[in-house]
Order: structure tokens, then sequence, then C-alpha cells
């Protein structure tokens, strides 16, 4: 008897049962990972705002209220282009954040495919094309975080440092 022995209760799987279940949980994987990645686009887009919104809001009351306090122009000036550049800061990591979970995003489809491929048929799934990046949303988000920051720097430099006198 060459086989391999079982206790009594002990359930043999066969290799391509075992190879099956393994892709399927595999699957079940990407596609939480998927939408886990579709979701932090909002968070992080939901955090830029939120950061935006309070260092330009601190700026706006620096430039209002600088004179009642007492604070020398030139500082306040050097205060808001410091919360600018906060702002900027912000504005990069988000970029960043959010290139990155397109990225991932494009290597979870990849991998989709790959065990749709193997496991059900070939091109039963369409790979994901870079070229149709114009239908993604992740590019629409950037464009605002890059839009908003820009936006914000030549409002501030147009309007607000050269009233700071």
């Amino acid at each position: 008897m060459g086989g391999t022995m079982t206790t009594p209760g002990e359930v043999r799987t066969e290799p391509s049962a075992l190879r099956n279940e393994f892709a399927l949980e595999r699957y079940r994987y990407i596609l939480q990972q998927i939408s886990s990645v579709n979701e932090n686009a909002y968070r992080f887009l939901a955090i830029y705002q939120t950061l935006a919104t309070a260092l330009m809001g601190a700026a706006l009351a620096l430039f209002v209220g600088y004179r009642k306090w007492d604070v020398p122009a030139d500082t306040a000036r050097a205060g808001v282009i410091g919360l600018l550049t906060l702002t900027t800061v912000v504005a990069a990591f988000t970029f960043i954040l959010i290139v990155v979970g397109a990225l991932s995003w494009l290597d979870y489809r990849n991998e989709e495919c790959d065990i749709t491929e193997a496991m059900v048929a070939p091109d039963f799934r369409k790979r994901p094309r870079p070229g149709n990046f114009l239908r993604w949303y992740e590019t629409y988000l950037l464009l605002f975080v890059l839009v908003s920051v820009a936006a914000m720097w030549i409002l501030c430099t147009i309007l607000v440092l050269p009233s700071m006198t």
C-alpha cells in the first residue's frame, strides 16, 4: 500500500478541488480589495477637503485679523504662505495616495482576469486598459485636487498677499 493514510473522520481533498477552492478564495479576496481601493479614493478626497478647508480657513482668518491682533504684515504674509504650503503638501499626499490606489486597482484587476482565465475561460473578463483613464473617477479626483490647489495659490497671490501691507 503506497497511498497516504487518513485517520477516521479526515476528509481527503483532491488536488483539483483544493486548487479550485483556493482560486475561489483568492478571487473573493481580490474583489474585496478592489472594493476597498475604490472606497479609499473617496476617503482620501474627504481628508483632503477637510484639511484644505481648515488650513485655508486659518489663512483667511489670519488675513482678516492680523491688524487687529497686531501681527506684522510680513509675518502674516509668511503665515498665509505657510498655510498654503501645508495645503499643497496635503494635496500632494492625497494625489500620491490616489495614484497608488489606481495602480493597485490595475494590479488587482489583472490578477482577477488571470484567475477567471484559468478557472472559467480565456478572455472571460476583459483586462483593464490604462488608456481608458478618462473614464476613471480617480482621474477627476486628481484634477479636482490639482485645480483646487492651483486656484488657492492664484487667488492668494492675486488678492490676499498684495493687500497685506
